[in-house]
Order: structure tokens, then C-alpha cells, then sequence
């Protein structure tokens, strides 16, 4: 539609500037010596414009529709947040701008009358530039409560950055679930990306692995009681998914949850606070206290002779001091120590004396 308005635009201001111009006096004198009784030169102009503002039209038109399609395309590449700081940033700018060309002459030097232009497009420019730079700030900025002034006060662990592995883990979506979490949950768009390319890999288990990930971060979004958000945010300039997780916790002002040792360490050496899910697993083992009694069921041989080995539901390991003879049955045992190491908890114990009758 706009591209027919532009080339029949262009066709009626063809026939109307040719007849305009076939009819100044001085064109109308020339053009009067070879014709000295005709008066049709107006609208031979006419026809002459309008055959040329209709050519015109075409080009101009499929002009016009390359620029909607390359401008639609360079909007839907476009993150949501870019396009609303930009646009708060131009008018900031524009209004600033129109406020200092209230002091300036009516016309400058060079410029003249345009100055009031230039200074309006410059500010403009340099408010969206501005507010792209500082877009993540921005972010935060906007969604305060109102009456409060301290950034850190109140975004502090706001946003809680989730990264490949714990995505993948799974146990998140049944923490965030249950309501414990606050705030809001956020998948940069980089750990989805690389979540797909896990999803695609050719090698089996990683295959299964990334499509469990996306499987539970659709469960998340459908089941969980915290807001879970996708973040369309990247650092170009930085490969590793790691350090982009750091660097986006830093700017957000962020808590980054995960269960990579690694990624830990590196996130508490820049000072990025991080919730570790195998911590709170540990955390949440039932406590067991030396001289409780429990039954064990004994499944294999320990390292030192004569041990058995069992598990709790929980995964905690039991070390059953002469518990090998009662492998492969359950058996009552007391404890005698628990110990703690950074691999989870470990409990000793002893089977439990058989009482008998007097």
C-alpha cells in the first residue's frame, strides 16, 4: 500500500510541476518560438511530468519497499529492551536539545536558520547512545519500587542467573516450585543457545542431556511459582559462557545459581554471590547424631576389611563397621560418627548388639 501511495505521489507531483513549470513566463516565451500560436506547451509540460514522476515512482518505490523490509528486519533482531532505552534515551535527548536551543540566536554562524535542527538531531542521537550504553542500568532502574534511591538495597539477589549445568540438573524447577525462591529466574539467551547446541550434538548423551534442559526450563515456565525470564543479552567480545555469566551478574547486580565447582570459585573471586544447589542439598540432609539407630541396607564390600557400604534415600553414603557379612540384607546399626566432607556427608556406624532374653 505505502509503496502504491509513493509511486502515484510521485506521478501527480510530476503533472502538476510539469504543467507549473510549461507555465512561467519565461519557459512559456521559449517554448513560444517554436510554436508562436500554440498553447498547449502546459500541458505538454504535464504530460512530460507526469511521465516522468511515474518513472520516478517505480524506482522510488522499490526503494522504499527494500528500506520497510531491511528496517523490519533490523526491529525483530533487535532486543525489546535496546529499542525502549533508545527511544527513552532519543527523547530525553531531543528534550534537552530543544531546551538549549532556547538560548542559542535564531541563526548560527554556517548553519544559519538550521541550527535548532542540527542541535535537535544531535541530541537526540547522543540520548540514545547514551541509554544504550547504559541499558542494563536502566533496566534495573526502572523497575525500583517507587520511594526507594539504593540500587543495591533493593535489587541486591533480585535476579538469580541460571546457568547450563543446573538447568540441566533439573533439581531447580522442583526448588523454584515449592516457592522457596524469590525474585526472578534468568536464562541469558547465550546458555539457551548453548543449551540447543547441546540439544543437537551427535553424541547421544549430550543429546539427551540438552533436551532435558530445554524440557525443564518449558516446566519452569509453566510451573513455577517465581517469574522466569529470557534474557536477550550477550557480550560479543567475550567467548566463554562462563565469564559472560559473571560479567552479566556484576551488571545486573546478580545472584548466579548453579552447581559448577568451577564457575563457584571464579563468581566469588569477582564478587558475584552465588547459590551452589549441591550445597543446599547437603543443607538439607537430615541430621544424624552418633548413638541414633536406623536400618541399612548393606550392597557392597567398603575399603577397609570387613565393611559394608550402604545408602540413605538421600544418597548419603553408611559406612557399616563388620557389615560386610550382611550384604544384601537390611540391617539394624547405631551410629558412631558422622563426618563431612566436601563431597557430602558420610556416616559410620556399627550393626546394633543383638539383645537377649534373660
Amino acid at each position: 500500500m505505502l509503496v502504491r501511495f509513493v509511486r502515484f505521489s510521485l506521478f501527480l507531483l510530476g503533472a502538476a510541476g510539469g504543467y507549473r513549470l510549461a507555465s512561467f513566463d519565461v519557459v512559456a516565451a521559449t517554448l513560444s518560438s517554436f510554436a508562436p500560436a500554440s498553447n498547449v506547451w502546459p500541458w505538454v509540460g504535464l504530460a512530460a511530468g507526469a511521465l516522468l514522476g511515474w518513472g520516478a515512482g517505480w524506482w522510488a518505490g522499490e526503494r522504499v519497499r527494500r528500506g520497510l523490509e531491511a528496517f523490519g528486519a533490523l526491529v525483530q533482531r533487535t532486543p525489546l529492551a535496546d529499542l525502549v532505552a533508545g527511544s527513552l534515551g532519543a527523547a530525553a535527548g531531543l528534550g534537552l536539545a530543544v531546551l538549549a536551543t532556547a538560548t542559542l540566536p535564531e541563526e548560527l554562524p554556517f548553519v544559519g536558520a538550521y541550527g535548532a535542527v542540527l542541535v535537535a538531531a544531535s541530541g537526540a542521537y547522543l540520548g540514545a547512545v547514551v541509554a544504550l550504553r547504559k541499558r542494563d542500568d536502566l533496566v534495573v532502574w526502572l523497575r525500583l519500587p517507587a520511594g526507594t534511591s539504593s540500587r543495591r538495597s533493593t535489587t541486591s539477589g533480585q535476579y538469580k542467573i541460571l546457568d547450563t549445568s543446573v538447568i540441566i540438573d533439573g533439581r531447580i524447577a522442583d526448588i523454584a516450585r515449592t516457592g522457596f525462591l524469590e525474585g526472578t529466574l534468568v536464562i541469558p539467551s547465550f546458555v539457551l543457545q548453548e543449551l540447543q547446541h547441546i540439544a543437537d550434538s551427535s553424541d547421544v548423551l549430550k543429546r539427551n542431556r540438552g533436551r532435558r534442559g530445554l524440557d525443564i526450563l518449558n516446566r519452569m515456565q509453566k510451573e513455577s511459582r517465581v517469574a522466569v525470564e529470557i534474557l536477550d543479552r550477550d557480550f560479543d567480545d567475550i567467548s566463554d559462557v562462563d565469564a559472560k555469566l559473571v560479567r552479566l551478574a556484576r551488571r545486573l547486580d546478580a545472584k548466579v545459581l548453579t552447581n559448577d565447582f568451577n564457575l563457584n570459585k571464579v563468581a566469588e573471586l569477582q564478587g558475584v554471590e552465588v547459590l551452589n544447589i549441591n550445597e543446599l542439598a547437603n543443607a538439607l540432609k537430615p541430621v544424624v547424631l552418633p548413638g541414633e539407630e536406623m536400618v541399612v541396607h548393606v550392597i557392597k564390600d567398603g575399603k577397609e576389611q570387613g565393611q559394608g557400604v550402604g545408602y540413605l534415600d538421600d544418597g548419603t553414603m553408611i559406612v557399616v563397621d563388620g557389615g560386610r557379612r550382611y550384604i544384601g540384607e537390611s540391617v539394624d546399626v547405631l551410629v558412631t560418627s558422622v563426618l563431612q566432607t566436601a563431597a557430602g556427608r558420610m556416616i559410620f556406624a556399627k550393626p546394633k548388639p543383638v539383645e537377649r532374653a534373660l
